[in-house]
């Protein structure tokens, strides 16, 4: 098939879509879900002859029209403004997923690359993949046949690094080379970028070779995290700096930084990365409750990062078992007081659980900084009921807090290494450049975890990257549109 004049292909896809009897409405809903940018009436326009549209969003029209014919079982199909690579076809996206499959069964994750070479075989691409260091400042290359001489990129200056940062293709064309930067997920945790190297420019904007492109990088995301705990290759590669014992500890316990339910998001942040040593956190996810905690145990060495997984696996068991937050904080109290009393070794801590359904948040702070309430992208308070003194040592009473939450609205849990933060010239960083970073970063319309590693970012830079206490940021966002900022799916670019 010859490419067709942009009449042309207007005037077939209005026969298709006449033919399907699609409506106008419907049709841009479809068309906006595979990455369309026009508007209802520039649509609209565009299918009455009174507006043009650019080849590649002329194709999504085409797409959408088409996936809407495939559930209909149609025969009269839009045309696109040139052969696509495999419009309508799965078997060759099928067929690079079995060889992912196939090349990594039974092995050990060093042969990731060769299997990924083998599944890009099957789309006519190669690829290179690159992981986030732990620091989250760096895109280093994985090595293989196609990595070898390539160098770590920086996330926060790079192409590569924006598609990481805002989880959105980023097409290019350099040194004569088209190539597609993807980012890899696993779930909604950012992993990192795939470089996807194809021959023909006009494949930048092919919305059938970017579904089939997304439905690999997710896939790798998977197999990142499941092989990672097979062998130390994907730890090297993200292990930027040497690493002290306590921080070791600390990472072998944490669960992903990033994670998600159709109505929640939470993320984390941990710095230093390479010396973190008595802060931790965790949740629980389900349909109707998120569950979730921060601990920070005084000091910042072996001795707190052991209090740190004592406390963490005492909030855990108590959690598992159905326990409410008063007796999850009460189970890591006493655990710490069992095992660490007389050696000055307490702990701080929030714990939260919102129902998912109605918003209701209910929290217990033991001796910790009171999170704060970011709505509509401004703090609009802090969260300061229920307290109680240090973990570790005893009280006579305490009260749980209650909070209900507006949708969209994002907890900001924090410990006392952000605000606590010094300058060369003594300067604290403070609460109020932590809640002014928050802001900023979400009027940026950034995801969710961006907006963490931006706050992270921001307070390394205030110490010139050297911390002289553990930093962490959790942000809990009862939410179900902040999701579409970490989905796949919607190929928007």
């Amino acid at each position: 098939m010859a490419a067709l004049t942009p009449g042309r292909q207007r005037q077939l896809c209005r026969h298709a879509q006449v033919s399907a009897r699609l409506s106008t409405d419907e049709l841009w809903r479809r068309y906006f879900a595979v990455g369309g940018t026009a508007g209802p009436l520039e649509l609209d326009a565009y299918l009455n002859g009174a507006l043009d549209l650019p080849a590649e969003q002329r194709d999504r029209v085409a797409l959408a029209i088409n996936e809407h014919i495939d559930a209909l079982a149609g025969k009269v199909r839009a045309p696109y403004s040139r052969p696509l690579r495999s419009a309508g076809d799965q078997d060759a996206a099928l067929a690079a997923l079995r060889a992912l499959l196939r090349g990594t069964h039974l092995a050990p994750p060093d042969l990731l690359p060769a299997a990924l070479d083998a599944a890009a075989a099957h789309l006519g691409f190669t690829t290179v993949m690159y992981l986030a260091d732990y620091a989250n400042e760096l895109l280093v290359p994985f090595p293989g046949r196609h990595g070898a001489d390539r160098t770590p990129m920086r996330i926060d200056t790079t192409l590569p690094g924006r598609a990481y940062r805002y989880v959105r293709a980023q097409p290019t064309v350099s040194h004569g080379q088209a190539r597609i930067w993807m980012p890899i997920l696993d779930g909604v945790e950012r992993i990192g970028v795939l470089d996807v190297m194809v021959e023909d420019s006009l494949d930048l904007h092919d919305p059938v070779l970017h579904r089939q492109m997304w439905m690999v990088s997710h896939y790798l995301g998977h197999l990142v995290t499941a092989l990672e705990v097979l062998g130390d290759t994907i730890d090297a590669v993200r292990r930027t700096h040497p690493r002290s014992i306590e921080a070791e500890l600390v990472w072998s316990l944490l669960p992903p930084l990033t994670a998600g339910t159709d109505k929640v998001l939470l993320s984390g942040r941990l710095e230093p990365a390479h010396a973190v040593g008595g802060d931790v956190f965790d949740y629980s996810l389900s349909p109707t409750h998120a569950q979730f905690a921060v601990v920070d145990a005084t000091g910042h060495d072996l001795r707190a990062g052991m209090a740190a997984a004592v406390g963490l696996a005492a909030y855990r068991n108590a959690r598992r078992q159905g326990h409410g937050l008063f007796a999850q904080a009460e189970a890591v109290h006493r655990t710490l007081a069992e095992h660490f009393g007389g050696q000055y070794v307490f702990a701080t801590g929030v714990f939260g659980d919102l129902d998912l359904d109605t918003g209701r948040l209910r929290y217990f702070v033991p001796g910790h900084p009171a999170p704060l309430l970011l709505r509509r992208g401004k703090v609009v308070k802090a969260l300061d009921e229920g307290r109680r003194a240090l973990l570790g040592l005893d009280v006579s009473s305490a009260a749980l807090g209650e909070e209900r939450l507006e949708a969209g609205d994002i907890v900001v849990i924090y410990t006392d290494g952000i605000p606590e933060a010094r300058d060369s010239e003594r300067q604290f960083y403070g609460t109020r450049r932590l809640i002014d970073t928050i802001e900023r970063a979400a009027a940026d319309g950034k995801p969710l975890p961006e907006i963490s590693r931006s706050v992270l970012q921001s307070l390394l830079r205030h110490q010139r990257g050297v911390l002289q206490d553990d930093a962490t940021l959790v942000l809990v966002q009862w939410t179900t549109e902040g999701q579409a900022d970490l989905d796949p799916t919607l190929l928007r670019t």
